[in-house]
């Protein structure tokens, strides 16, 4: 079968090749893969400037659905045919404070679906059961390889923060995750301003068909004016940064209230 492999460091370096159809191992399945989306740290692997581990060649590919084809042993409760969709930690160390507290995630041993083993830019991957979910009928392949994105946000925007209805977000990049966040926190009842910049021109105006109750492109208003404007003065309950901008982040955290 053939594979988006990233197969050496460096920038570049990334090709579709012949790579062996893999076969699961004791507590792994094998899915047949419907839909990958391409996130954007698969642009980071093949520039070479990402900071988590990538160990070539490897299959890249990890916000995937597909269907169960084959079980290893020892795998319960899953069989073939089985529409799902997976997290991307593949492994970790089970020990650390992280892992202890159920954020394995966070592991610093955490070794991950399409950057150090074989992911979903191929025909078939094999991810160990315990990372699955199960992809609803009510809800497509092709939807449902935006899972893992979503999950992320989720977690993020009612998980970790608890937006409440009545609260002011400000959700500061308009890319996929920034709209998607926006659709998250504006379903929890929040009012949502979202900002950029002229090369977001489009996608701020996407989100206002989205539902955003105010967007900036903040090179021709300040910020800081359209928080007052909007709080009143009092300043937005949650910053969600979503362009991986670190001077944007810092930028939009000037605005946040006093216990926000």
């Amino acid at each position: 079968m053939k594979g988006l492999v990233k197969y050496a460091a460096g920038p570049g370096n990334m090709e579709l090749r012949e790579v062996p159809e893999p076969k699961p191992g004791p507590g792994e399945v094998k899915i047949a893969v419907q839909y990958t989306g391409i996130c954007g740290s698969d642009l980071h692997i093949y520039h070479s400037d990402i900071a988590i581990p990538v160990r070539p060649p490897v299959v890249t590919g990890h916000e995937f659905s597909g269907t169960i084809v084959e079980v290893g042993l020892g795998v319960e409760h899953w069989k073939p045919g089985d529409r799902v969709v997976s997290e991307t930690a593949y492994s970790y160390c089970g020990v650390c404070i992280h892992c202890r507290e159920g954020f394995y995630n966070l592991c610093n041993q955490r070794k991950t679906l399409g950057y150090w083993y074989n992911g979903a830019f191929a025909p078939y991957t094999i991810v160990p059961a315990a990372r699955l979910h199960p992809l609803p009928d009510s809800i497509s392949f092709l939807e449902g390889a935006l899972m893992e994105p979503l999950a992320c946000i989720v977690h993020a925007v009612v998980e970790l923060t608890h937006i409440q209805a009545g609260d002011t977000v400000l959700v500061s990049g308009p890319g996929a995750i920034g709209l998607a966040t926006l659709q998250v926190a504006k379903a929890h009842g929040a009012r949502v301003l979202v900002t950029g910049t002229p090369v977001d021109a489009e996608r701020l105006e996407k989100a206002k068909a989205l539902g955003a109750d105010w967007t900036l492109d903040v090179t021709k208003r300040s910020l800081g004016e359209a928080v007052e404007e909007i709080t009143g003065g009092v300043g937005v309950d949650v910053v969600l940064g979503c362009s991986g901008s670190e001077k944007a982040l810092q930028g939009a955290l000037l605005f946040v209230r006093k216990r926000g």
